[in-house]
């Protein structure tokens, strides 16, 4: 005969096996689902909102084509102007809004930076959408996660949750930035575990709330831009395992580049500090003259990147070609990350992986053409390394590639190449690149570590 279970028994089983249940805070995964849905939102007009920018901007400079002077003057004025009111309202109403905004979402889970989600989300969104509009290589994520993560703050102030809540619907706000920006909601996930790293006093429950609002924020996102991946590529099939030792080499490769380009970057931030005060309030106008001028360019030398992927999947260029957009692009990146403009750094870094994989892959095919049919594949996992390398977030740079390319085949190329790139870059002694522009921050405005909490 089989005994008859006891109600009480099945309960204290847990505490048995020394495990504590803890109801789920409907409350708190409740607000999560509001903060992924208003992220999703706000993502979604932001991008709409960047692409009329762009779209107008290049009708613009088709309209005064025909006028010699005017074809050049025109775009390089007005790309000028966006970006110096970006800065304008940056350096007069929001400092903190400058760059991705990363580190800034960082150094308050840490209690070591303050936010005010009012001026926050208000100047990001604005700024943002005039120096993406403008053509900038900055990508949509920076201020994406750093909305997101004011939202979160919103919401929490909203429903009157304590502070622990509120940095976790902060957390959540965040991963939810990045899955709307990239549509890759277990990439905004895995992204606060590795990158951001926040100690929460019940880890389930942060758990819990950040797949919410990851979730909402990409079904938010697909309901409005439909469910493609961001960018669209050929779906690669599985790279032969004997092909393998061609993903450790690329590894290599981008772990030596993600290491010099943290460290040339760091060098341009350095430079760009030193700057005299008539240099500092001309940046905006500079910048971003130069890159309306560079738009005109029939090659895809500005803009996040989506172009100049997708160039570079296509491009029977030759490799002179080639090896001249990247070399302009990494120049650029670094002019535009590190003048504190506002936008992320995934996007510009993704094409600059693109393209020097893309030459790289050639090579190999040429020498062993049985062994790598498909060379272009080398590139998705080209894209996950240079991520990996500079950010240290291997998981996350897998995760990014997989979901906004939709090749879920080549996840163990992938696994290869970001692991042995954050390997090398780690060997060589460079730092992630958000905890050296964490530590600057804290530096220029002079905050100690005392938690600070709002």
């Amino acid at each position: 005969m089989i005994p008859r279970l006891d109600r009480d028994w099945l309960a204290a089983l847990p505490q048995q096996f020394g495990l504590r249940s803890r109801p789920l805070n409907l409350r708190i995964l409740g607000a999560a689902l509001g903060v992924g849905l208003i992220t999703g939102l706000v993502a979604s007009g932001f991008r709409f909102t960047v692409h009329w920018l762009l779209v107008w901007r290049s009708h613009l400079a088709t309209m005064v084509a025909p006028l010699p002077i005017l074809s050049w003057l025109i775009p390089g004025l007005i790309s000028g102007a966006m970006v110096a009111l970006s800065f304008y309202l940056m350096r007069h109403f929001a400092p903190d809004t400058s760059g991705s905004g990363i580190p800034q979402i960082e150094g308050h889970l840490e209690g070591r930076l303050p936010m005010r989600w009012q001026r926050v989300l208000s100047i990001k969104f604005l700024g943002g959408m005039l120096s993406l509009g403008a053509g900038l290589l900055a990508g949509f994520e920076g201020p994406t996660i750093q909305m997101g993560g004011s939202i979160g703050q919103m919401v929490s102030q909203w429903t009157k949750v304590n502070p622990e809540n509120q940095r976790i619907l902060i957390a959540v706000g965040a991963g939810a930035g990045l899955a709307a920006a990239f549509n890759a909601p277990l990439a905004g996930l895995v992204l606060i575990g590795e990158e951001m790293r926040p100690r929460f006093q019940q880890q389930t429950l942060g758990y819990h709330a950040l797949l919410c609002g990851c979730v909402m924020a990409t079904l938010v996102l697909r309901i409005i831009h439909g469910q493609a991946s961001v960018i669209s590529l050929t779906q690669f099939n599985r790279v032969p395992l004997e092909s393998l030792w061609m993903f450790l080499l690329l590894g290599i490769f981008f772990g030596v580049m993600g290491y010099g380009f943290n460290y040339c970057l760091f060098r341009v931030l350095d430079w760009v500090d030193g700057l005299p005060s008539i240099a500092v309030s001309w940046k905006g106008w500079l910048l971003g003259g130069l890159i309306g001028v560079l738009s005109l360019v029939n090659l895809p030398l500005t803009e996040g990147g989506d172009n100049a992927i997708i160039w570079a999947f296509n491009s029977q260029s030759h490799s002179y070609l080639l090896t001249a957009v990247f070399l302009c692009r990494f120049g650029l990146t670094l002019l535009c990350y590190g003048s504190g403009a506002i936008g992320g750094i995934f996007a510009p870094m993704l094409a600059l992986a693109s393209v020097s994989s893309v030459m790289v892959a050639r090579h190999f095919h040429q020498l062993f053409p049985t062994l790598i049919p498909e060379p272009a594949v080398m590139a998705i996992a080209g894209m996950g390394a240079l991520v990996a390398a500079t950010v240290r977030a291997p998981l996350t740079a897998i995760l990014l590639t997989i979901e906004m390319t939709d090749n879920y085949f080549v996840i163990l190329p992938l696994l290869v190449t970001c692991l042995v790139a954050s390997v090398v870059a780690e060997s060589l002694g460079g730092k992630p690149i958000y905890t050296v522009l964490l530590e600057r921050t804290l530096a220029k405005q002079a905050i100690s570590t005392p938690r600070i909490m709002e």
